[in-house]
């Protein structure tokens, strides 16, 4: 055990070496570390959870275990883990725990380590760290952080193109709506955007990873065949409503319960996630068809079967993953006349925006369908902040309520200002 603990001290000193661009939120969360409550950083594998791990533990002295190396997967002599590391990094009261998932039973050996007085940071590849584990074991005694695949921001940190005055000449503009494209085709995994490696080849292997690793064996998935086809069938239809009947039929399922698990082991795997359709009834939600996203639309291209390129889709999948990156409660809505609008915002209990989202609205046809659909929705809903998200249009809509229309770059940015 001593000699893997070594060799992993090696890999983390490597790197600590290294430099990496900051995380949004890490300035906040770098408050949290002298707190007691353990600190849990869940997210897409690659996404960047172990990045940000290192970033809040800046200037400190940490021991650290990652779990997806095949030496210690399985290990349950938690004694002789916790002798190993004291023997390696000494008498330091912080821990780094990376992909813990993989060890059993690592709630109980979290909850013991936290009692006996240790600063953890733990990380995960499955939302079950934070929807059933640590809800029934480790109540009120951690921090949620959740990281995704680099936003449009960080993006353009990585890229050194840096907003603000520059944006006020159309050459600018031009060089920006340039990387905005490239951000929607490759997506925000940091491996690529920072190392520039072939989003295709390298989305593709994660994507064929994840299901083996996170989901057949981790599920014991006796039909992993169907499941990738469950998995291509959703991200290729991406934005998109969807039933589990609907999925059963296309997909020739046995059962609606098999795709129903199948679907969430796809959720808690950060591969997609869904969105309910709004209705103040719970009952109407739950019975309505869902919308599915994925985490990054590098990854919808990169696996998708497609025939065209589907530009407004990836728009909205872009806003959907941004909504979600800024705790956003959201849903998608229909009218009574089957009118959809792609973003109900929802605020405690009021609903903050209605959010459509369009490539272009220069055909008069579009432009009817996308404030009429909006106006509907807000006599319906009661919400009046109206918007739609456009590549590159800025105008406002003398309508009742009133209609801002707003370039998808300019919405991106704004929460980094």
């Amino acid at each position: 055990m001593k000699e893997v603990v070594l060799q992993q001290k090696i890999e983390r000193d490597e790197l600590v070496k290294k430099r990496y661009i900051p995380r949004e939120g890490l300035s906040t969360a770098r408050v949290s570390m002298n707190d007691p409550p353990i600190k849990v950083i869940t997210g897409p594998r690659r996404s960047g959870k172990s990045v940000f791990a290192l970033q809040l533990l800046e200037g400190i002295n940490f021991g650290y275990l990652n779990f997806d190396d095949e030496r210690l997967i399985g290990k349950q002599d938690y004694e002789q883990l916790i002798k190993s590391i004291r023997e390696v990094y000494g008498d330091t009261q912080y821990l780094l725990f990376d992909e813990v998932q993989n060890l059993p039973d690592w709630e109980l050996f979290v909850n013991r380590l936290h009692r006996r007085g240790f600063n953890l940071v733990i990380t995960g590849s499955n939302s079950r760290l934070l929807s059933r584990e640590l809800a029934t074991h480790l109540t009120g005694r951690y921090i949620p952080f959740q990281i995704l695949p680099f936003s449009f921001r960080e993006f353009l940190k990585a890229k050194e193109f840096s907003p603000g005055e520059k944006l006020l000449s159309k050459e600018s503009q031009g060089l920006l709506l340039n990387h905005l494209d490239e951000y929607m085709r490759s997506g925000g995994y940091p491996e690529i955007v920072v190392k520039g490696v072939d989003a295709k080849s390298y989305l593709g292997t994660l994507f064929e990873g994840i299901l083996f690793r996170d989901v057949v064996k981790r599920y014991n998935v006796r039909y992993s065949k169907k499941l990738h086809d469950l998995g291509l069938y959703l991200i290729t239809n991406h934005a998109k409503e969807f039933t589990y009947t609907s999925l059963k039929k296309a997909l020739a399922f046995r059962s609606t319960h098999t795709v129903e698990n199948y679907a969430d082991y796809l959720e808690e795997a950060f591969l997609l996630f869904t969105v309910l359709r709004y209705s103040p009834k719970v009952k109407e939600q739950m019975k309505s068809p869902q919308k599915v996203f994925a985490y990054d639309t590098g990854l919808i291209n990169a696996v998708k079967f497609k025939l065209t390129p589907d530009t407004g889709r990836l728009m909205e999948n872009l806003v959907a993953v941004e909504l979600l990156r800024r705790g956003k409660e959201i849903y998608y809505f229909r009218t009574r006349d089957g009118k959809e609008v792609d973003f109900v915002v929802k605020e405690g209990l009021n609903l903050d925006q209605l959010l459509q989202v369009c490539y272009e609205v220069d055909d008069p046809q579009t432009r009817k369908r996308e404030i009429s659909g909006l106006i509907k929705a807000a006599k319906e809903t009661g919400c009046k902040e109206l918007a739609i998200l456009t590549w590159d249009y800025e105008s406002q809509e003398d309508s009742d309520p009133p209609i801002k229309f707003q370039p998808i770059w300019k919405w991106l940015l704004k929460q980094g200002e």
